[in-house]
């Protein structure tokens, strides 16, 4: 099991440079090594092209409000890969369900790239600079686990990313490193590092977002068991990236934590359940139970007027509980509401027909 020192200390060390700290030992590598290609070879190739979710979400609203900007951020999961409609990605799920709660249109923009790592998300970054969004949701992680990143470089990039999205203005929703165990073409033991390694990098991503003021969600294997007992429905036909499904069950897991990161009021009063191990707690250890537990929030806290205590950040570690409209309904709103025939942003549907 990870433990909290052990995420410190991965988070501690981007501060310098990253250090020698790597998930795998040595005597695994060329074991892991043969069994990730025939992983790779097991999965399926899809043609799959972005779907152009880009434009406005929602009603204009009684008040003629300005659109709430958002964007996201982040690699193939965040781009939505292996779906065929706007409808059916993050972009459009989260920006369709912040519209509904705000009653308020949603301008969406995505600067996710298939394929990206932690590193990747500065370019992203400076994409944004022209027109900060007031919100930035980011899923990343999985390719660094891929590829062996080092745990520490990983988190020093998401690091910067986020701070300088909040020097911008913009509050950020981290949905950290999903648990790759669950992917069918991998097998044991390279699913059992996978999964120890997914953990260890999302409770050192948490720990490094909130310090920086943003806030996460654990994707952990939230689908974990929706995953292996119905892999078809959750899983898209390349047999990694999650289906509409999946995506949408992620969205409605990082959505009340994107409301309330807007200052949205919920749509529930949410209290931390103890017996659940949550409440205010040293930021480590929330992060570690984050990362066991899918679903979990983990947000800035205060004990006393102050923000930290002998053992780091405070924070919050709680279980937001979603809102009564689905991010699956939210995305039929923005076929009808939106005004885009297709599943579309009105914009791009006008773009298309005109």
């Amino acid at each position: 099991m990870l433990r909290a020192a052990q995420a410190r200390r991965i988070a501690t060390a981007t501060a310098f440079g990253g250090g020698g700290l790597t998930v795998l030992g040595a005597s695994t590598v060329a074991l892991l090594y043969l069994q990730a290609r025939l992983a790779h070879q097991a999965v399926g190739v899809t043609s799959w092209t972005s779907p152009p979710v880009d434009g406005v979400y929602g009603h204009t609203g009684k008040d003629g409000a300005d659109p709430i900007e958002f964007a996201m951020l982040g690699d193939s999961t965040a781009a939505g890969c292996a779906v065929e409609t706007p409808a059916q990605t993050p972009t459009a799920l989260l920006a369709s369900g912040i519209a509904a709660v705000a009653e308020r249109p949603v301008r969406a923009r995505s600067v996710a790239v298939v394929g990206a790592t932690s590193r990747d998300l500065a370019g992203q970054v400076d994409r944004l600079r022209d027109a900060p969004p007031d919100l930035a949701v980011v899923f990343i992680g999985a390719n660094d686990v891929i590829r062996r990143a080092r745990p520490a470089d990983s988190v020093r990039h998401l690091q910067y990313a986020v701070r300088e999205l909040a020097a911008m203005g913009t509050a950020v929703v981290v949905g950290t490193c999903p648990d790759l165990g669950t992917v069918r073409p991998i097998g044991t033991p390279l699913r059992y590092v996978a999964r120890r390694a997914s953990r260890q990098l999302a409770a050192a991503q948490t720990i490094a977002v909130v310090e920086e003021g943003g806030r996460t969600v654990s994707l952990s294997d939230l689908l974990a068991d929706q995953f292996r007992s119905n892999p078809d429905e959750m899983f898209g036909p390349d047999r990694f990236h999650p289906s509409a499904h999946g995506y949408a069950q992620a969205a409605a897991a990082v959505l009340p934590s994107a409301c309330a990161a807007l200052g949205l009021p919920p749509d529930r009063l949410v209290h931390p359940d103890r017996r659940r191990g949550e409440g205010v707690l040293p930021v480590a250890r929330a992060a570690v139970a984050a990362a066991e537990q899918p679903g979990t929030e983990v947000s800035g806290a205060q004990v006393g007027g102050r923000e930290r205590g002998p053992r780091g950040r405070w924070v919050t570690l709680m279980r937001r509980r979603p809102r009564a409209a689905a991010p699956e309904t939210a995305a039929d709103g923005a076929r009808t509401g939106g005004e885009a025939g297709d599943g579309a942003p009105a914009a791009d549907r006008d773009a298309a027909t005109g």
